[in-house]
């Protein structure tokens, strides 16, 4: 198992009320990752956590680390805050593709496998606010133009239910494959965040297990909330054994890029915090990784429920 983290998680972050941890620059948040127990992996954020592709590189060697993505943020501009891909303004879109066409280049030249991105800001607030048809449409036509961009470096697309919209408009997994379906590029794939899975009200196993029946490759993000907010906390600290599934269903389909925590450490010891959430991964992948997975396949095909709750309080749970 490969674990990675998004280092803007490493530094200063805040909310509408409040700021948590210190601010420290992208050398030092490599350096906090070389402290942590058990993560290799870097996703950085473009062009925010970016120096050149050279000098990057360099820090990456210095601590030992590997990229996990390269997570473009076509959000935070002011011309972004109202939306990036969807725009009625043609311009606006051009120029958000154009920052994910320049996080593929970089992460071309660092050796990053692919290219993340969460369109976040794409959606509405109010309703009658957006021409439901025509910026469904500008989506295919900006990710797909994107995608088609140097395919050598994947795209995937990570939907969320909400945040920073309050309907966004790639909010559960099957809306973002049914975009893929219709940009048919094999290039892309979907970043399938657990946290934004529940707060959709998803199963994350089978979400992941849709991507990959659907023809995609899928990237996994690690957390947990109590699936009324995003709020990023330890993996599996909500969702025990939904958590445990997930890693079930990432061996059954083969999954080996990182896993990637997508957690907040905001009031915790940072260091201490993600020791915490990759230790509860691993031993989450492992206790996966020892059921008998020939066995509850086959009593899943047998509709063995008994013997599958059985399974699940003496093998999971321990009881």
């Amino acid at each position: 198992m490969k674990q990675g983290v998004i280092i803007g998680f490493l530094g200063k972050t805040q909310d509408r009320f409040s700021e948590y941890q210190k601010p420290v620059t992208t050398r030092e948040k490599l350096a906090i990752v070389s402290r942590i127990e058990g993560i290799d992996g870097v996703e950085m954020v473009f062009p925010y956590e970016n120096d050149t592709p050279e000098e990057t590189k360099r820090w990456m060697d210095e601590f030992g680390l590997n990229f996990a993505a390269i997570n473009v943020n076509i959000k935070k501009e002011p011309e972004w805050v109202p939306g990036a891909l969807s725009r009625p303004d043609k311009d606006i879109r051009d120029r958000a593709v154009a920052m994910i066409k320049k996080a593929k280049d970089f992460a071309r030249a660092v050796g990053a496998p692919h290219v993340s991105c969460c369109p976040l800001s794409d959606g509405y607030d109010m309703l009658f606010q957006i021409d439901y048809r025509k910026t469904w449409r500008h989506m295919i036509e900006t990710v797909g133009e994107a995608a088609d961009y140097m395919p050598e470096v994947p795209l995937f697309i990570e939907p969320k239910y909400s945040e920073t919209r309050v309907h966004c408009q790639l909010d559960t997994t099957a809306k973002a494959l049914l975009l893929l379906k219709e940009v048919n590029n094999p290039s892309t794939g979907v970043t399938l965040d657990m946290g934004h899975s529940l707060q959709s009200q998803e199963n994350p196993a089978q979400s992941l297990a849709n991507i990959y029946e659907s023809g995609y490759e899928a990237y996994i993000h690690t957390n947990d909330n109590d699936t009324r907010a995003d709020w990023d906390l330890i993996g599996a600290s909500r969702h025990f054994l939904h958590y445990v599934e997930l890693m079930f269903w990432a061996q059954q389909c083969g999954y080996d890029k990182y896993f990637t925590t997508d957690a907040s450490p905001r009031v915790f010891d940072v260091i201490e915090f993600f020791n915490r959430h990759a230790e509860v991964s691993i031993g989450a992948y492992n206790l996966a990784k020892s059921l008998n997975h020939q066995q509850i396949r086959e009593m899943m095909q047998q509709e063995d429920y008994n013997g599958l709750m059985k399974m699940i309080n003496k093998e999971i749970y321990r009881v």
